[in-house]
């Protein structure tokens, strides 16, 4: 498919954290060594447009995944006004923006339609979708059916557009928790079009050990991948899956980079931080500690992951 090339901005700003030293080798590898990493933009929603591009660009990040939901730094509804103001804002900062999150679930939605319209004008290629949830009143399989067309419309216009959705797994009970759920509502869709945003965290919450055999069953079907770690621990006495900074956790990253490689496979990434930041983790506006606890989070996290993948 052809696609609009984007021309990275090199400017940085010194002054936002000009106390900061930003000299690691791992910033100094060739460019071909290293994953082209995005910062979700969900932590850093305390930021305006501009402010958002310019700590992305500072810290070494190739770009940011822009929210564009409800909550998120664009409001769907405003999203013909204020995602050209955002894209402008955030390229003029020295950074890019390759990868939006939305609630997107359908073409018959007006919003939904428009947002898409507005990232193809934006040059954004790819973008995420909602959850599906399974429908009452049906089985699972036909609700499964009735998003195998939904996706495979969206396909439609996303060819007209010159767009990529990527559907991401996720835990829990939605449609997506099971790799082969992903791989039913992705049968009929132009798979150039459409396909999925990787979600390795997820996959070893719902996966176990079988996560190996979900990452080959859909290896050839992602298009974009999220970055982020896990460990089992009690809350109030009830087991849950905590969230904690890169390499802290569960998450066996050598064996997940190292298939990645054997499947050549080297997406576009979207880093999360979902660890406790004062607020930031759940996309605060207001931070109950200082920016400079979120932003040194971003850089330890950003340099875990580009060592895990020069090593696997």
């Amino acid at each position: 498919m052809n696609r609009r090339d984007f021309v990275k901005q090199t400017a940085l700003s010194a002054s936002l954290i000009p106390f900061w030293d930003f000299s690691n080798n791992i910033f100094t590898l060739p460019e071909t060594d290293k994953l082209e990493i995005n910062i979700f933009s969900k932590q850093l929603q305390f930021l305006d447009y501009y402010s958002l591009g310019e700590i992305a660009a500072e810290i070494g990040f190739a770009g940011v995944d822009l929210t564009v939901r409800p909550k998120g730094h664009v409001l769907p509804e405003n999203v013909r006004t204020d995602l050209p103001k955002a894209m402008e804002a955030i390229r003029k900062s020295g950074s890019n923006c390759k990868m939006i999150t939305t609630v997107i679930e359908s073409v018959n939605n007006p919003i939904d339609v428009a947002i898409l319209e507005s990232a193809s004008a934006a040059n954004i290629p790819y973008y995420r979708p909602n959850w599906f949830k399974y429908k009452d009143g049906l089985s699972m399989e036909d609700s499964l059916l009735s998003y195998q067309k939904n996706i495979k419309k969206l396909g439609e216009l996303n060819k007209k557009l010159g767009l990529i959705g990527c559907y991401q797994n996720h835990a829990g009970i939605d449609v997506g928790s099971s790799f082969w759920e992903i791989k039913k509502i992705l049968e009929t869709v132009d798979p150039a079009y459409f396909g999925v945003q990787y979600d390795v965290r997820h996959s070893m919450v719902e996966g176990g050990n079988s996560w190996i055999n979900g990452l080959k069953l859909l290896h050839q079907n992602i298009k974009t991948i999220v970055l982020k770690d896990f460990k089992w621990g009690k809350v109030n006495g009830k087991w849950e899956a905590i969230n904690v900074p890169i390499g802290e956790g569960m998450v066996d990253f050598n064996s997940y980079f190292k298939l990645l490689k054997g499947y050549k496979v080297k997406p576009l990434v979207s880093l999360h931080l979902e660890y406790d930041l004062g607020g930031a983790e759940k996309g605060d506006r207001t931070l109950s500690v200082d920016k400079k606890v979120v932003f040194d989070a971003m850089k330890r996290d950003l340099t875990e992951v580009q060592r895990l993948w020069q090593k696997a």
